[in-house]
């Protein structure tokens, strides 16, 4: 067994890493105290190539392997979550869907300028009463001559209203199959398509320099062109995307891990009490202690997982385990993170307490942790 990684691998975290703390750490709390989308530092992540990376250069992706494209997200969440979360929603959700279920005439029309950092695409499955049960979706399509009329609404969707937002996957309910089970399917929808609204959410907790919508769709007319792939594979063609989705927010995880693991065990090693740092007391070392060998665990469970799917192997079950791991560890280091800091994590001046908010929707999207662990259950047989 090799655990190296390859030379460009190593190499885009070096290169990632020192972009995410030139570009994103100066401005990433004051974007987050605003509420704000950058467009400029959205596009600057398109200039370095962190969208489409996994897309074939036919595209103008940049061709690389699935682990590259997760040590990327990995890295840029070790700075913050929001402007992780702009990139893996934006490669997982948005462009994937449109890469590996579009005909050739929409990936050659929406592909390039995705994968070029210009424009962002949407990912609509969630709606109000539609969560975890994503067969329960109201929202519906009925064909019309050529073209199909969309009518219902999504909510908390990431990309899907800002000024780069070129359109949205929508799943859509077109009918009963034999037997009697909804079929789904999949329509692209253009952004200045007629009818078709998307409002900004904000005084969020977290994640609040990304971008989240809610989607209105009041009689939306898209012609046959616009179906994603077949009519009826649109349930199939989002559960095979959330489990790419689930690696991308495993990475969050991971990152946001070790970013609040970093800025713990800095402030650990500076801060002064009882005449020494309290990185030497037992009661911080083992915390910090604890910390490390999880993420370590948390790096080598996602990796594999990663390696699964390059090599075109089952990788549900380890997606579903490196998600559901990564995002709670999160959770515990950064618990851990502010705890040392003791009152000061509890201060916005302190990075440490955005990771702590940030990282409560990792137990979330992609999946509940509960759905998480349905999930491996049921491939473990119970």
């Amino acid at each position: 067994m090799n655990f190296d990684l390859t030379k460009e691998q190593q190499m885009i975290r070096k290169e990632v890493r020192k972009f995410a703390q030139k570009e994103i750490a100066p401005i990433a709390g004051e974007l987050d105290e605003n509420e704000e989308f950058s467009v400029e530092l959205t596009q600057k992540m398109g200039e370095i190539g962190l969208f489409g990376m996994f897309v074939s250069e036919a595209y103008e992706g940049q061709g690389m392997d699935y682990l590259s494209y997760i040590i990327a997200v990995e890295e840029v969440a070790r700075i913050d979550g929001s402007q992780a979360a702009t990139i893996a929603a934006g490669n997982s959700l948005g462009i994937g869907p449109l890469y590996y279920f579009g005909t050739e005439e929409q990936k050659q029309r929406y592909l390039p300028p995705l994968c070029r950092g210009e424009k962002v695409w949407g990912f609509g499955l969630t709606e109000p009463t539609a969560g975890s049960d994503a067969g329960g979706s109201r929202t519906t399509a009925v064909q019309d001559g050529d073209d199909w009329v969309i009518n219902g609404s999504k909510i908390f969707i990431t990309n899907a209203a800002c000024d780069m937002t070129l359109g949205v996957t929508v799943q859509a309910k077109t009918g009963i199959r034999d037997n009697g089970k909804p079929e789904y399917t999949c329509f692209i929808v253009e952004a200045d398509t007629p009818g078709f609204k998307a409002v900004p959410m904000h005084k969020k907790m977290m994640w609040r320099a990304s971008n989240t919508a809610e989607l209105y769709f009041d009689d939306v007319r898209v012609p046959k062109e616009n179906i994603l792939g077949k009519r009826g594979d649109g349930f199939h063609q989002m559960l095979k995307t959330l489990d790419g989705g689930r690696l991308s927010i495993g990475a969050m995880g991971l990152g946001g891990a070790q970013g609040a693991y970093d800025l713990a065990l800095a402030y650990a090693k500076e801060r002064q009490q009882f005449n020494q740092p309290i990185s030497k007391f037992q009661a911080i070392a083992f915390k910090l202690a604890d910390c490390a060998m999880e993420i370590e665990c948390a790096r080598n469970l996602m990796y594999k997982a990663c390696w699964l799917r390059s090599e075109n192997r089952p990788f549900e079950r380890e997606a579903a385990m490196a998600k559901l791991y990564c995002s709670e560890l999160m959770g515990r280091v950064a618990n851990h993170a502010v705890q040392i800091h003791g009152g000061y994590g509890l201060m916005k001046e302190y990075n440490v307490e955005r990771f702590y908010r940030d990282q409560k929707l990792l137990d979330i999207g992609e999946g509940t942790s509960e759905v998480q662990r349905l999930v491996i259950s049921r491939y473990i047989g119970c």
